[in-house]
């Protein structure tokens, strides 16, 4: 089963990449920057798998650039316990 299949999983995925970055030695900046990437990444080749994946892809496509990496920051802040990354 893929990540993308169900949110939870997906999820327990981008915490698990979080603090894998955060132990790297990653700025949350530089976290952010990298989930920015990956949002535009997934918004333009893969196609959403359930119904939160829809809704973010719509909210993705409706941003702006600016807005897409609050988005982003705010993906990296929902899995990271409501803190974001520390540093």
């Amino acid at each position: 089963m893929s990540v993308l299949n169900d949110f939870q999983d997906w999820k327990n995925f981008l915490s698990q990449r979080v603090e894998q970055a955060q132990g790297m030695g990653m700025s949350k900046e530089t976290i952010t920057d990298v989930a920015h990437q990956i949002g535009d990444y997934l918004a333009k080749e893969i196609s959403p798998q359930n119904s939160q994946e829809s809704l973010l892809k719509e909210l993705w496509n409706a941003a702006d650039e600016q807005e897409q990496k609050t988005i982003a920051g705010l993906m990296v802040k929902l899995v990271h316990g409501g803190e974001g990354p520390q540093h």
